[in-house]
């Protein structure tokens, strides 16, 4: 978006009067509109970042949707790299809060990475809805400029550590996972959930993010009697993880939630992907959800849907919709109205409870890897 803007700003200088004069009439009444940003920050570069791009881009098209049509603001979308990273994401939202036409922010995919920025929306009284990072420390903490769209990690563990035990027919689980708060939360969630279904815990190993060799606790898991590993992280090191159990020999299912739901881990485990097991919100399908389906697809978008471009589309709905309501004077008062909301979207009807967090029921579906793809696994 910054090089058209910078290539419609060329013309108009080099063409003056001529160029204005041969605006779509479109055009002329977008410019008499006010003009407001909004920002979005995600992993677009890295081992993440088809998560982000998918998100990104569930964000440009809410965006170019309204430009469209009658909204009384002419937006830019102002979108950010986090590259899953607490530091680069801090830096992200600190440009987005001192430029000041952006009225309000969605982002990450990463815990750690929402949780790092967090305190710079809350000093700047910025609004920020959060579209994929599902630790529940973020809407714990109840700060009344964050809010999120997403279910957190508990509610994704709960049904999972379920079914394993009555459908999978789990009895002892090997736990694996790395040691960000997203990674341990989810270590401790599934430990709880898993137990109280008389499931019991072989071994639990929780290693630092990046970690490349897992041989040593594959080992110490084979001997322990398991016969199912959790993992609790994300993409690359779930690739790693199951590709080297399979080397090692240990041949028992690897089961974790959405935080590897991605042709990336495939792409990295390869042939060891296969039968690999997620658990993942279940698609309610209804008319708007088919309608953005349809539209991405027409849109051209370089990139596929990912699993959180619906999530990111509805946040940016939000934020559209209370600024056309509230008006973009006050931000106080536009993180209020936010929590106030009920939404009808592509996620269904969301509405917030009193930490900002989703109220949109959530069930689950298990997705399995088979011949090199993820497709739905009956429940």
């Amino acid at each position: 978006m910054t090089r058209n803007n910078l290539t419609r700003r060329g013309v108009i200088g080099a063409f003056g009067v001529a160029a204005a004069v041969a605006l779509a009439p479109s055009q002329i009444l977008a410019q008499d509109k006010p003009k407001i940003k909004l920002g979005f920050i995600g992993p677009v570069s890295g081992g993440n970042a088809m998560q982000g791009l998918g998100a990104q881009n569930g964000f440009l098209l809410a965006i170019e949707q309204a430009n469209a049509g009658d909204y009384p603001y002419q937006i830019e979308g102002v979108a950010l790299d986090d590259a899953s990273d607490p530091q680069t994401g801090v830096g992200a939202a600190l440009k987005l809060v001192n430029d000041p036409e952006v009225v309000a922010a969605i982002g990450h995919w990463n815990s750690p990475v929402a949780l790092a920025t967090m305190p710079v929306f809350n000093r700047f009284q910025m609004p920020l809805i959060v579209w994929g990072a599902i630790s529940p420390k973020i809407t714990e903490q109840n700060l009344p400029e964050v809010t999120r769209v997403t279910p957190t990690l508990l509610t994704e563990n709960k049904p999972l550590a379920e079914w394993a035990a009555d459908v999978l027919g789990a009895k002892n689980v090997a736990i694996v996972s790395d040691t960000s708060d997203y990674g341990a939360g989810n270590a401790g969630a599934f430990e709880t959930f898993f137990t109280e279904k008389g499931g019991a815990i072989a071994s639990t190993d929780l290693l630092p993010v990046g970690t490349t060799d897992f041989r040593a606790a594959l080992t110490k898991i084979k001997g322990s009697g398991a016969d199912a590993i959790y993992f609790g992280g994300v993409i690359t090191e779930a690739g790693i993880l199951r590709k080297q159990q399979m080397e090692i020999g240990l041949d028992i299912p690897m089961i974790g939630i959405s935080g590897f739901y991605d042709p990336e881990f495939i792409a990295l485990a390869g042939d060891a992907a296969e039968g690999t097991m997620v658990s993942y919100p279940a698609a309610q399908s209804n008319p708007r959800l088919d309608q953005m389906h349809a539209d991405y697809t027409a849109r051209g978008f370089a990139e596929p849907e990912s699993p959180y471009t619906k999530y990111a589309y509805d946040a940016t709905g939000i934020l559209l919709a209370v600024i056309k309501d509230v008006g973009i004077d006050d931000k106080v008062a536009l993180a209020a109205a936010i929590r106030a909301i009920s939404y009808d979207g592509v996620l269904g009807t969301t509405t917030f409870d009193e930490t900002g967090q989703t109220q949109v029921p959530v069930e689950i579906e298990i997705k399995v890897v088979k011949d090199g793809q993820w497709v739905t696994k009956g429940m």
